[in-house]
């Protein structure tokens, strides 16, 4: 534990209790009871379907363990009401709930109720409500848009009717909408909701064009409503004669004759076309002679060529000034590759910008022979002959997927402008990387070699196949997605943890070895392997282009670090960017992510306390942990850490021995909870969503297949 540590977990816990004080100020537990015993009486009038409910007690205890059916307690409040196809009904049995003013969960399906849903505006924290399966009438309350923490909203198989309120489209953070086999009418526009991942509106009585925002669902999500139209259902009947429409257009512009149906009679009584007399006399006068076609002819061949000779001027002088400058041998060629930024980009190039460098050698480093299972050595002429094809530029250079003549494949990093202390001269640069070819951990991408010139040095690494963390984590966020899972997050949080405390700890083991810090953590450079096993790269790299990456780096470097570009890196400053990354694996935002409101992440510690603060701890989590059950503690227990490790103060911050210890204390204790606790209704998976079941100095991430973090 960190200097203070009592002090800090006191922090860390506010948010806790200042939700606990939020609950006593709001209501009381007999409040609830009382609620609890009014929907009895209604719903059970026999008492049969809840006789755990003891109402007759002097001191009711619902929120002892199972000790009331279906009623689950936290901080002294009811919190989840979980209540299916146990027979209940009433019309007058609901407006009761609405009491319950610290509820969380609230799952009737399967039930008889019947009448309105009733006024739930009270129940502000709900964040999971269903009522399928009733027999529920009358129109969608509008004071549902209230509920503005709903994810999951489930209202299928009732006798609901009217239209959908536009109220609905305030709840911008739900992800499952269920309306399906009710009689709802009109259009679809006030549901089109942005984080919607999950939507079932079937078998009503709706009309009008879907939008396009929802397009990406599957017909099936809008069946057996006769009026809807357009994508992904037929289209609609405008859109059906917008191509002929438009076909007409591009026929007259072409100069075809239009229909017959199609053209409008000309005024004169014969009804020619009012050109024609004029263009069938003339006695050729529109005719071009055959002497103004030959000027044209040559004149276009003149500037044709006359454009060719300029071109021929402007670039002879720079080719031939670049092949005379050349040093390498011919067989050393210039290796291009398609960017995905949309610009060519080069392995190694001889000429490049007008550059010569002496000619160099590749240098392996130790235990990367074939016979010890490693890459196999190969010379320069080889890698510049290989395919490459460029994964990504960054603050440390450009990294290139590099394929050799056996078939290899090989991350190759181009740096950029190695110019600081620990690159300054050719022995600089070796001695750095020996020290870093000597780090084998399997959560470490391992240097393989390195090409050293005065103008050109080029790092060689084992290919990553499986791109990084922040790609996985981050990318095409949407419908379609496939969520990376809680368990996962921790499996990559615990391998990065263990790759730096190597690294933190390496310098140790040699006499007279520095202690050597990362200077790169960031979701970018966490790559994942074949096995999806999380690996750190680009390690030591930042030390040797410290401005370029210390310009990308802004969201993970440590308070006390210095402005750019003076080299540095720590082991506290490592502890930081380790935070941060923490907390994007929690919270799904990363530092310059956009928010919902408008606004930009700056420093993701910075706002997670501040959410912490204003709302409940549980706000600030991804929404796409929801389908994970039982692992709220799990997550609190990480963010507190996470937050540990991102304070301001470098004093207060752990050792990364501590991180590695309770990570792997979090994840043992996951594996006892997934064995043993009851599945977590607020946390369902989305196939079951109708029921309740020192410094970062940053390289770019390589998002495409496997790079090496740029």
């Amino acid at each position: 534990m960190p200097p203070n540590g009592s002090t800090a977990l006191l922090l860390l816990l506010l948010p806790q209790l200042l939700l606990l004080h939020s609950f006593a100020n709001a209501g009381s537990l007999d409040a609830d009871v009382a609620a609890l015993s009014d929907f009895r009486l209604v719903a059970d009038p026999s008492g049969a379907a809840l006789s755990t409910w003891n109402l007759s007690s002097a001191n009711p205890a619902p929120c002892a363990a199972g000790a009331w059916r279906g009623v689950t307690c936290a901080g002294g409040r009811v919190t989840r009401l979980v209540l299916e196809g146990l027979g209940l009904s009433g019309a007058a049995a609901l407006p009761a709930l609405a009491r319950l003013d610290g509820l969380r969960v609230l799952s009737l399906k399967g039930n008889g109720f019947s009448g309105e849903i009733p006024d739930l505006s009270p129940l502000a924290g709900l964040k999971l409500l269903f009522l399928a399966g009733n027999a529920l009438s009358g129109p969608i309350p509008p004071s549902l848009g209230a509920l503005y923490r709903l994810y999951r909203l489930d209202l299928s198989s009732n006798n609901l009717s009217g239209v959908v309120p536009p109220e609905l489209g305030r709840l911008d953070r739900l992800l499952t909408l269920r309306l399906d086999s009710n009689r709802l009418s009109g259009g679809i526009d006030a549901i089109a909701l942005p984080r919607l991942q999950e939507l079932n509106v079937s078998n009503n009585l709706m009309s009008g064009r879907i939008p396009a925002a929802m397009a990406s669902f599957p017909a099936a999500a809008f069946g057996g409503n006769v009026g809807l139209c357009s994508a992904p259902l037929p289209p609609c009947k405008d859109e059906a004669q917008q191509p002929n429409a438009s076909a007409a257009v591009n026929a007259s512009a072409a100069g075809d004759c239009p229909p017959a149906s199609a053209m409008v009679a000309a005024s004169s009584p014969s009804g020619k076309p009012a050109g024609a007399e004029a263009s069938g006399g003339g006695g050729g006068k529109g005719k071009m002679s055959a002497a103004a076609v030959v000027a044209i002819v040559a004149g276009d061949f003149a500037v044709v060529g006359l454009v060719a000779g300029l071109l021929f001027c402007y670039f002879w002088p720079r080719l031939s000034g670049r092949r005379s400058g050349r040093r390498l041998q011919q067989g050393e060629k210039i290796v291009y590759s398609s960017s995905p930024y949309g610009a060519a980009g080069v392995v190694a190039a001889a000429g490049g910008g007008g550059a010569t460098f002496e000619r160099g050698k590749m240098v392996f480093l130790e235990d990367v022979s074939c016979s010890n299972g490693g890459t196999r050595r190969f010379e320069l002429e080889e890698l510049l002959r290989a395919s490459a094809e460029m994964l990504g530029k960054g603050g440390c250079g450009t990294a290139y997927r590099a394929v050799l003549d056996d078939g290899t494949v090989v991350t190759v990093k181009r740096l950029r402008d190695a110019t600081a202390p620990a690159a300054a001269s050719k022995k600089d640069f070796e001695h750095h990387m020996a020290m870093l070819g000597r780090l084998r951990h399997p959560n470490i991408v391992p240097l393989n070699a390195y090409y050293y010139a005065r103008d050109e040095k080029l790092l060689v690494y084992e290919y990553m196949p499986n791109g990084s963390l922040f790609s996985v984590l981050h990318g095409n966020r949407g419908p379609g997605r496939t969520p990376l899972e809680w368990a996962a997050r921790l499996r990559i949080a615990a391998g990065a943890a263990r790759g730096l405390a190597y690294i933190h700890h390496s310098g140790r083991r040699g006499s007279g070895t520095p202690k050597l810090a990362h200077g790169n953590i960031k979701s970018t450079n966490i790559l994942l392997d074949r096995f999806g096993v999380a690996r750190l790269a680009d390690c030591g790299l930042a030390q040797l282009t410290p401005a370029a990456a210390a310009a990308r780096s802004a969201g993970y470097r440590a308070p006390e670090a210095p402005p750019p570009p003076r080299p540095w890196a720590s082991h506290k400053g490592d502890v930081y960017a380790l935070g941060v990354v923490l907390l994007e694996l929690l919270t799904g935002r990363y530092p310059g992510s956009e928010l919902p409101n408008g606004g930009v992440v700056v420093e993701l510690p910075r706002w997670v306390q501040s959410v912490v603060r204003e709302e409940w701890t549980s706000e600030v989590f991804d929404l796409e942990l929801m389908k994970d059950k039982g692992i709220e503690e799990e997550m609190v227990a990480m963010l507190q850490l996470a937050l540990s490790c991102a304070a301001a103060a470098p004093e207060q911050r752990p050792k990364i021995g501590y991180v590695v210890k309770m990570i792997d204390e979090v994840r043992a204790c996951g594996v006892a909870v997934e064995g043993s606790a009851s599945p977590s209704h607020e946390s369902m998976s989305m196939d079951e969503s109708s029921g309740v079941s020192d410094s970062p100095a940053v390289s770019e991430g390589g998002g495409g297949g496997g790079a090496l973090s740029q």
